[in-house]
Parts: C-alpha cells; sequence; structure tokens
C-alpha cells in the first residue's frame, strides 16, 4: 500500500490551523483519507481522522487555556451532557437516515452565516456576565450538539462556536477555546467507539497527528494574535464552504 503523504501531511497541518480557529477540520482531512484509502473501511478512517484530529484539538486547547479565561463552570457541565448526546446520536442512526438531517443542516448554515453577517459586532466583546441558570442551559446546549455530532457531525465545532457567542454573550476568541473542550471530549469519545468497530490506522494516525499539531499551534497563535475579527472572518468562510459541500452532496 503506497501512501500519499504529499496529500495526508498538508491536508493534517491545515485541517489543524483552520480546527484551532473555528472548526471545520473534517473538511480538509477526512477527503485526504479518502482519496489516499479508497478501499479502507470507513469507520477506519474516521477513527484515524479522529486520532489526528485529537492531538490538534488538546494542543489548541492547552494554549488558550494559558491565554484565554474558559468559563469551566459553564463549559464542563456542557461537554459532559454533550458526551452523553453523542452516544444517544450514534444510536438513533440506525432508526433514522442520516441523508434526513441534510437539508435541515443546510437552512440552519445558510441561518447562522446571515445572522453573523449581518451582526457586525457579533462576538466582537462579551456582550453580558454569566447569568443564573447559564449552567442548565449549557447542559442542554452541549446534549443537543452532542447529539447532533454523533447523529450526523459536520459543522459541530462552528455550531458550537455560535452557540457560545449568541446564547452564553462570549466573545469568538472566548467561544472557540470553549468549543475546544467539548471538541476534545467528543474526540475522545468517538476514538474508543470507532476503535471498537474497526481497526484504526495507528501509524499513518500519530503521524498526521504529529502535523495537526503543529497546524494546530499555528492556528492558535493567529486566533489569539488576531482575535475576534480574526475568528469570525474565518468562521464565515468555513461555514460557507459547508453549506456548499451539503448543497452538492444533495444535488
Amino acid at each position: 500500500m503506497t501512501i500519499d503523504w504529499l496529500i495526508l501531511a498538508p491536508a493534517a497541518f491545515f485541517a489543524g490551523m483552520v480546527d484551532a480557529a473555528v472548526g471545520g477540520g473534517g473538511l480538509i482531512q477526512i477527503p485526504a483519507l479518502l482519496s489516499t484509502f479508497p478501499q479502507t473501511a470507513i469507520p477506519t478512517l474516521f477513527g484515524t481522522n479522529k486520532l489526528s484530529s485529537i492531538a490538534g484539538t488538546g494542543a489548541s486547547l492547552w494554549r488558550y487555556a494559558r491565554a484565554v479565561r474558559i468559563p469551566w463552570r459553564l463549559v464542563l457541565p456542557a461537554t459532559a451532557a454533550a458526551l452523553v448526546g453523542a452516544w444517544l446520536g450514534a444510536a438513533v442512526v440506525a432508526w433514522i437516515p442520516r441523508e434526513a438531517m441534510r437539508p435541515l443542516v443546510v437552512v440552519m448554515m445558510l441561518a447562522v452565516a446571515i445572522y453573523t453577517f449581518l451582526r457586525k459586532n457579533l462576538g466582537q466583546e462579551e456582550t453580558h456576565k454569566p447569568r443564573p441558570g447559564d449552567l442548565w442551559r449549557g447542559a442542554l446546549f452541549g446534549l443537543v450538539i452532542g447529539f447532533y455530532d454523533g447523529f450526523f457531525g459536520p459543522g459541530t465545532g462552528s455550531f458550537l462556536i455560535f452557540g457560545f457567542v449568541r446564547v452564553f454573550g462570549m466573545d469568538f476568541v472566548r467561544a472557540s477555546a470553549s468549543a475546544k473542550v467539548i471538541n476534545f471530549a467528543t474526540n475522545l469519545s468517538a476514538i474508543a467507539f470507532f476503535a471498537s468497530h474497526g481497526p484504526i490506522l495507528w501509524a499513518i494516525g500519530l503521524t498526521m497527528a504529529a502535523c495537526n499539531l503543529a497546524g494546530a499551534y499555528l492556528g492558535t497563535h493567529l486566533a489569539l494574535k488576531h482575535g475576534a475579527g480574526f475568528i469570525r472572518q474565518a468562521f464565515l468562510g468555513v461555514v460557507a464552504i459547508l453549506i456548499v459541500k451539503q448543497l452538492v452532496e444533495i444535488l
């Protein structure tokens, strides 16, 4: 089996860079794996993707946590609920086809993109401090996003960031940092799931993880250096690509 590192290494690097700022690294990394290993089982490739991604997510989270105050009292219950939601979402796949979600996801992403584009000041700074009931709202938010991630998945990072900005009043930098906590936990859960449903390409995944980590370091540096405005623009770009990708797959 010939491994095309000229595809996989840059893909993992750029996936880590994009994912560190606004999520959506799977848009780059999964097609690269599919094109390099067209005969390999999907669970194996998805597990390998998560193995690579979690290195970048972990490095990005570590750097954000050193520079940004993450609201752990809100984020940790949301993370625990997201893990439960992801398991429930994966279980529902057996009864409801994932393709039924695609048109709804396109509509939601369009709404998110239009709202963010029109609200120029959205996420540029914190709009309010933690409020009574945020803990339970956070847990419900984590449950819903986790369910979506387990059931369908595309755009999970973008939905997390938008939710933290719109519902909990964070700026884009803190929202991106908070999203990484949930991303890391759900990636770890996904690795366990895929490892139990088929072999993961460990050597390839770990090598890609090194490239993903390097990309995440650069992406986090850019996000922290250029702030909320940079993340907002990157966020809109990733959401636009996600919308186009889903429309192409529908049509």
